[in-house]
């Protein structure tokens, strides 16, 4: 629950540090740009306020891991979802009104995570989680989205390490194995999920694993 809390605070932190010219700048999402991206995530936070409030009575299906799901072909941006999120950030038009609506949405979440008890049972995407599993899912959402954002912005501080330490964690729980410990953190969530091809050196490392990547979560 505090790693969400801390994960969700730094990536709010880095948004609203962003000049607005850097808006503009490709994220690491394909199709992407930072401002879609920010949308994206205001889109997220009313997510997780809507799960919050979505008891369930039934026993879990899904757990912090579980929940992705490995997707097979890599986004291309055409998806509606996707096309439609570019949509609605443009029709901000102006840098600030993205960071206000995200400062207001994404504090509530942030107040709701911190109230939530970690043994209720919640609903979302027809499945049934404990609060507590979906926001350590949640945690591999905002690092891997963190390092979207800040992916041509070299100045832009960087996901808190605990949080790029747990997702590489659930990453490679969700592969199945774990990758070459000269990886760094980063190193492994950029290759592991696509967001960048490995070197020559570093696909040598991989050994079989290369042939699996990228896994692309959903």
């Amino acid at each position: 629950m505090d790693l969400f809390s801390r994960s969700w605070a730094a990536l709010r932190t880095a948004v609203a540090e962003l000049p607005d010219e850097d808006f503009a700048r490709p994220s690491g999402c394909t199709a992407w740009h930072v401002r879609d991206l920010v949308c994206h995530l205001i889109i997220d936070a009313q997510d997780v306020l809507i799960t919050l409030v979505t008891p369930a009575d039934a026993e879990p299906t899904r757990d912090a891991v579980t929940y992705w799901e490995v997707a097979e072909t890599p986004p291309t941006g055409d998806d509606p979802l996707d096309a439609l999120t570019v949509r609605l950030a443009a029709a901000y038009e102006e840098p600030r009104l993205l960071k206000f609506h995200l400062d207001d949405v994404g504090s509530a979440a942030g107040r709701a995570a911190e109230l939530a008890d970690p043994d209720l049972r919640v609903g979302t995407r027809d499945e049934v989680l404990t609060a507590g599993d979906y926001l350590s899912a949640y945690v591999l959402e905002w690092t891997l989205h963190h390092l979207d954002l800040i992916a041509h912005l070299p100045d832009a501080a960087e996901p808190p390490a605990d949080g790029l330490a747990r997702t590489r964690e659930m990453l490679e729980k969700i592969a199945g194995t774990a990758f070459p410990a000269s990886f760094s953190d980063k190193d492994a969530l950029l290759v592991g999920t696509g967001r960048r091809a490995p070197t020559g050196a570093e696909k040598a490392e991989l050994g079989e694993l290369a042939a699996k990547l990228p896994f692309v979560l959903g």
